[in-house]
């Protein structure tokens, strides 16, 4: 696929989307039918394609009665067949919040765990990222990621060293600026990493231009954050009607709809959407199950929500 290009072309669109499959066994779940799962190129492992993220809805202090509403949200999540959690020391207590929830919950499946580091000091990043072990209680992380580009250089020369030492699986570098993208690309483009994460959305589509096709091109994994816009396309959308043929790709609500839009990019890994809600997370992970939109559909979808 040439990055030139800058886009996908529909045949290719569909030999990729075929690397969407349902989960192994090991992905065991309460919710039933065949659950969207999608391929690390690196390695050919497979995810549950919506994940959780947990920018600012975690970040509850020590308030026990916000903390038993959060674990029952993490509950949910793995109930109907999530894997993938991302944080960051950046998130406050976040971190702390997720730890909590996985021991109060007694969660003994499937956790592909995902944070990142974040300090401009390179010799201070082992030591925080021991500190997120500590925090989540987990022994090793799957995905460690360099948080918003800070320091790249030296925390890539630490992330490299900790992966061939078996300290963490895969390597990351994220934004959420797209400022940044030109920067991004490069690193991309050149450096031995084995995921991203950026912002891509169906407003925000800018991702699709030059990150998207370059990822599928160096086989990265892709992790899209803000996939809602932190409600704003709840607030611009909900009170409109979905379109009378969202069946037609199993939809039964806004957050199905804008995250079936992103996981069908074939290029996407994982969407990791944040809520503190249960009942909001059961919608999200309503986006695991049916049909998919196609190419055609997507640009349907794209038409749909520009035209209101």
């Amino acid at each position: 696929m040439s990055r030139a290009s800058g886009e996908v072309s529909r045949r290719a669109f569909l030999g990729m989307l075929g690397a969407a499959t349902a989960l192994p066994s090991r992905f065991a779940h309460a919710a039933t039918g065949p659950m969207l799962g999608r391929a690390i190129p690196a390695t050919g492992e497979e995810v549950p394609a919506i994940g959780m993220g947990t920018w600012i809805t975690f970040n509850v202090g020590d308030d026990e009665a916000l903390r038993a509403e959060r674990a029952e949200v993490v509950r949910t999540f793995f109930e109907r067949g999530g894997a993938v959690i991302d944080s960051s020391p950046m998130y406050g207590t976040s971190e702390a919040v997720i730890g909590h929830c996985l021991a109060r919950i007694g969660h003994e499946g499937p956790l592909f765990a995902a944070t990142k580091v974040w300090t401009p000091l390179k010799w201070f990043g082992p030591g925080q990222m021991e500190q997120s072990r500590e925090l989540w209680g987990v022994e090793r992380f799957d995905l460690m990621q360099i948080h918003n580009l800070l320091n790249w250089e030296g925390h890539l020369e630490t992330l490299l060293e900790d992966k061939a030492a078996g300290r963490i699986r895969y390597i990351g570098i994220t934004t959420s600026h797209g400022r940044r993208h030109d920067e991004l690309e490069k690193i991309m483009a050149t450096q031995p990493i084995d995921f991203v994460q950026f912002t891509y959305n169906v407003l925000d589509r800018e991702a699709e231009r030059r990150l998207l096709p370059l990822a599928a091109e160096r086989g990265l994994g892709v992790l899209i954050n803000r996939p809602f816009r932190q409600k704003q396309l709840f607030r611009q959308f909900a009170h409109h009607p979905l379109p009378e043929w969202a069946p037609e790709i199993d939809c039964a609500n806004w957050a199905q709809f804008f995250l079936k839009f992103i996981v069908a990019h074939p290029a996407v890994t994982c969407v990791i959407p944040a809520t503190s809600r249960v009942d909001h997370m059961a919608e999200n992970m309503g986006a695991l199950y049916g049909r998919l939109p196609d190419q055609a559909m997507r640009e349907r979808m794209v038409r749909y929500v520009e035209s209101l």
